[in-house]
C-alpha cells in the first residue's frame, strides 16, 4: 500500500535496517508500562469508533427524490377493513370536448355538460388538476361503455393516481395540456432491494431507459411488461404510451377490471386494488382518497 508521500509501507524512511545501530534497552519503571498500555488501548478504541462512523455514514444514502419524494407518504391510511365496504360512488359527467369516443358518451340531463367543464368544477372542490380528472373520467366513460358490469369509478382511479404520481405530477414535473409530463416519471430500480420488488428488465430500456432492470412508469406506474399487456389508448391518437394520462388511466381501468370483476361492490373493489398492489396499507390509502374525492364532488353533480 502506497502512502500520500508515494512510498510503500515497505520502503525504508529513514537509513537501512544494515546502517542502523540498536539502541541499548531503557529500564521502564511499572508505572510508565502501565500508562503506555492505557495509551495505546485509548488509540485503539478511537480508531474503532472512527471507523464505525465511516460505516454508518457510508450506509447512510444522500437525499435524493427517489429517497424523499413518495407521493404516498403523506397519505393517511383509512381506517377501514379490507372487503368490507367499497368507496363511495361518484359519477361522471357525460359529453365530449375531445372528439374520442369514450368521451362522447352519454349527455346526462343535470350537471356539467361536457367532462371538460365536469373536471374544471370537481378539480375545484377535490384539488385534482383538472387535466388528470379529465383522464380518470374519460376511463370510467370508456369502461361504462365497453365493460359496463364492471363499475369502475373515475375516484378510484384518481385514488390510485394520487398514490403512484400526484396525478402526474412526481418530483417536480407538470401535467401538460396534452396530458404528458413536463418529464418522464420513472420509478426506483426494482432491484430487489429492501421494500422494493425484483424484476429484471422486460423492455429492453424503450419504456424505462434502464437495459438492466425493470422500473414502474408513467402517471399510474406500469412495470413495462404489464404495460405491454394492457397498453390502451385513451386519447384517441392511435398510440398507447404509459407517459400520457389518458392512456394510462384507461389501462389502469381495464387491469383493475381483468376477469369480470365488479368494482362497485367490496369484494371486488378490494380484490382490484390488491392486484394493483398487494398491500392492505396501499388499499386503505387508496380507499380513503376515492372515498373522498367521490364525496367532495357530488355537489357538482347538481351544477348545470
Amino acid at each position: 500500500m502506497r502512502t500520500r508521500t508515494g512510498k510503500t509501507e515497505d520502503d525504508p524512511i529513514g537509513p537501512s535496517a544494515e546502517e542502523a545501530v540498536p539502541a541499548p534497552p531503557v529500564p521502564r519503571s511499572p508505572g510508565i508500562a502501565v500508562l503506555t498500555w492505557l495509551l495505546v488501548v485509548l488509540a485503539v478504541l478511537a480508531v474503532a469508533g472512527g471507523g464505525i462512523w465511516l460505516v454508518t455514514r457510508a450506509a447512510t444514502p444522500e437525499a435524493s427524490p427517489t429517497t424523499t419524494e413518495i407521493p404516498a407518504l403523506q397519505v393517511k391510511a383509512a381506517d377501514v377493513r379490507p372487503g368490507s365496504v367499497a368507496p363511495a360512488g361518484g359519477a361522471v359527467a357525460g359529453g365530449a370536448e375531445q372528439q374520442t369516443s369514450p368521451q362522447q358518451a352519454r349527455p346526462q340531463n343535470t350537471g356539467p355538460a361536457t367532462l371538460s367543464q365536469w373536471a374544471s368544477q370537481v378539480a375545484a372542490v377535490t384539488g385534482v388538476p383538472a387535466r388528470a380528472l379529465q383522464a380518470y373520467g374519460n376511463a370510467e366513460l370508456a369502461m361504462r361503455a365497453n365493460q359496463p358490469g364492471c363499475k369502475v369509478s373515475w375516484a378510484t382511479l384518481a385514488g390510485i393516481g394520487r398514490i403512484e404520481s400526484n396525478h402526474g405530477q412526481y418530483a417536480g414535473a407538470v401535467l401538460g395540456a396534452d396530458g404528458r409530463p413536463s418529464k418522464p416519471i420513472i420509478g426506483v430500480p426494482l432491484d430487489g432491494s429492501a421494500g422494493v420488488q425484483a424484476i429484471g428488465d422486460t423492455d429492453g430500456g424503450r419504456y424505462d431507459g434502464d437495459a438492466g432492470l425493470d422500473r414502474a412508469v408513467g402517471p399510474m406506474q406500469f412495470i413495462p411488461g404489464t404495460w405491454r399487456k394492457w397498453a390502451s389508448d385513451g386519447n384517441g391518437d392511435g398510440l398507447g404510451d404509459p407517459q400520457q394520462i389518458d392512456d394510462a388511466a384507461l389501462a389502469a381501468a381495464r387491469y383493475l377490471c381483468a376477469g369480470g370483476r365488479d368494482m362497485a361492490s367490496p369484494p371486488g373493489w378490494w380484490a382490484g386494488i390488491l392486484s394493483y398492489n398487494n398491500s392492505t396499507e396501499y388499499a386503505q390509502k387508496v380507499f380513503g382518497l376515492a372515498d373522498g374525492y367521490a364525496k367532495a364532488a357530488q355537489s357538482v353533480r347538481k351544477q348545470g
